[in-house]
């Protein structure tokens, strides 16, 4: 039988959705690795859009949903619809729509808030033991509603955003773009991806790969 795995993700595009280049790596991982995947969004406006060849605002606005779904391939369901105990795994790209759609980190840092409907997710998944995998800025983000459970993350080597996990009641552990952080207890497995921003695709790759094994390894 094989592993069921959901992956979230925060609209299209890393300076206002989610970043597409993690989010088809981790899609390509999970389907090379044999593994059942559905892929959720939640229906909501995204915080703003942004041109990605100016990184200037546009005068528009733009459901989360619906841009996920451009990653998709139109296969995309509501957050509303996704529940843990449908799946085996948890998997969340990185990308500013994290912190800017599914929460407000990007603004507020450590007194962010999570989206609830988010927040609830990565609880069922949490309490039922089962993996979650966090890519980029995700693994920031999930300590917002897991930080208070003493999990151990990675998002690179950004000090700001280390101290910021930390002030959640989480713990930071530096790490590469091709490696990975392991919380056996609390079976989360991160990665920096695109933390490092200036990171080669190919490196990236490695990274996300790793995370993507590991977290179907421990749903065996």
């Amino acid at each position: 039988m094989s592993q069921k795995v959901a992956v979230v993700l925060a609209g299209c595009g890393y300076l206002d959705g989610a970043e597409i280049r993690e989010s088809i790596l981790s899609l390509l991982a999970l389907d090379k690795a044999g593994a059942e995947v559905e892929i959720f969004a939640p229906d909501i406006e995204q915080h703003h859009v942004v041109d990605h060849t100016s990184n200037k605002e546009f005068p528009d606005t733009r459901n989360v949903l619906v841009e996920a779904g451009r990653i998709a391939r139109g296969h995309v369901k509501a957050l509303a619809e996704l529940k843990s105990a449908d799946f085996d795994a948890l998997i969340i790209p990185g990308g500013f729509g994290m912190a800017k759609n599914l929460s407000t980190l990007a603004f507020k840092g450590a007194e962010a808030e999570l989206n609830p409907l988010f927040s609830k997710v990565i609880h069922s998944f949490f309490e039922a033991k089962k993996p979650i995998g966090a890519l980029c800025i995700s693994p920031a983000v999930i300590c917002l509603a897991l930080g208070t459970k003493g999990i151990e993350v990675t998002i690179g080597e950004d000090e700001e955003m280390a101290q910021v996990i930390t002030s959640l009641g989480a713990k930071h552990i530096k790490c590469s773009v091709e490696d990975i952080h392991v919380d056996e207890l609390n079976r989360i497995v991160s990665t920096p991806a695109y933390m490092f921003s200036d990171a080669s695709i190919a490196a990236v790759s490695i990274g996300i790969e790793k995370c993507v094994l590991k977290v179907l390894e421990i749903i065996k």
